[in-house]
């Protein structure tokens, strides 16, 4: 469905965005572009893919409506990855998470109608499950924008989805390339409490179901990925295995120190509440919460939430296999 299409990525330049474009680029789509305002991101994947004549850079804000308005001239889908995702920042500073995460996606929403896109699939997080902090806040009032936007449109296009993952092992925001750092300069690492839980997956499994998501939407679901529960301390122990072996450090020489939970943070994740469960069709790699507003019966007799704290966990061996030749920057 990529073929010849014209597609706008917002936040390319981020981890996800990136492995997107290298992704979509095999589907020979008509032209990427890609909008994000880190103009050194930019610079440093231009660079890269140089030799791809179909690939565009734009600098913008997704608080921008009118830039957004202009960089969707045109685009047939839209693939919206940018966000405030730093939970204590969004706790200093939540009106700014206000701004980007629900009012950029309102602008998303508004211009994608306007342009008469094909599609837009939102990137959420499982921490717009049962929010304790405001960045899972903002994610689930985003997750209800877009649900509402199909809704209101119509029989108009675009078909809106939101897609809800965990942790990705080997991003920017992920936990390995500030522990790298600490075993480097101090031969320690700090986790907050070694018996949390939480889902990881890798950025190319984030990416892949995230574009499979895209095929299937039909309007208004919530897309859950599945995905593997990892402890804190076991991910702890092999990083530092592992990244000591890399390193060429001796790992019994680097402590693993234990500072407490951050303010919002909580012991284990949800990726689907016991309510949501009930409206939840179940495909091979995921689940899609249909949409309450279409009156949808309820499919699940059974009141399951999807919860790191009632999933298998990896053992330590799996935990190696996932990350083994990943590369974790600082």
């Amino acid at each position: 469905m990529f073929n010849h299409k014209n597609i706008l990525i917002i936040g390319g330049t981020g981890t996800i965005g990136q492995a997107m474009v290298k992704q979509l680029i095999k589907y020979q789509p008509k032209v990427i572009r890609i909008l994000s305002r880190d103009e050194y991101k930019q610079f440093n994947m231009q660079q890269e893919l140089k030799e791809k004549k179909n690939i565009r850079f734009l600098l913008g804000d997704v608080r921008d409506k009118e830039r957004i308005d202009r960089a969707m001239n045109d685009i047939d889908i839209v693939f919206h990855l940018a966000a405030l995702k730093h939970v204590p920042a969004c706790e200093y500073d939540p009106f700014e998470a206000v701004k980007t995460n629900v009012i950029g996606v309102q602008n998303v929403i508004e211009c994608a109608i306007k342009n008469r896109v094909e599609r837009v699939i939102y990137s959420s997080s499982d921490k717009a499950v049962s929010p304790t902090n405001t960045m899972g806040a903002t994610k689930l009032l985003a997750e209800r924008l877009i649900s509402a936007a199909d809704y209101s449109k119509g029989d108009n296009i675009p078909i809106f989805a939101s897609v809800r993952f965990g942790n990705v092992i080997g991003s920017r925001g992920s936990v390995i390339p500030l522990w790298k750092k600490q075993i480097i300069e101090h031969r320690q690492i700090e986790i907050t409490n070694p018996n949390m839980t939480r889902f990881m997956m890798t950025i190319d499994e984030a990416v892949n179901l995230t574009l499979k998501a895209c095929e299937l939407a039909k309007g208004g679901e919530t897309f859950v990925l599945k995905m593997p529960v990892i402890k804190l301390g076991d991910l702890a122990e092999v990083v530092v295995e592992t990244l000591s072996r890399e390193l060429g450090l001796n790992d019994e020489n680097v402590n693993i120190k234990e500072v407490g939970l951050r303010t919002g943070e909580k012991m284990y994740e949800e990726l689907m509440t016991e309510d949501e469960s009930n409206y939840a069709i179940e495909y091979e790699d995921m689940f899609a919460i249909q949409p309450l507003y279409k009156n949808v019966e309820i499919r699940n007799k059974l009141l399951v939430s999807y919860s790191s704290r009632k999933q298998t966990i990896l053992k330590k061996e799996e935990i190696k296999k996932i990350i083994n030749g990943l590369t974790f920057t600082d």
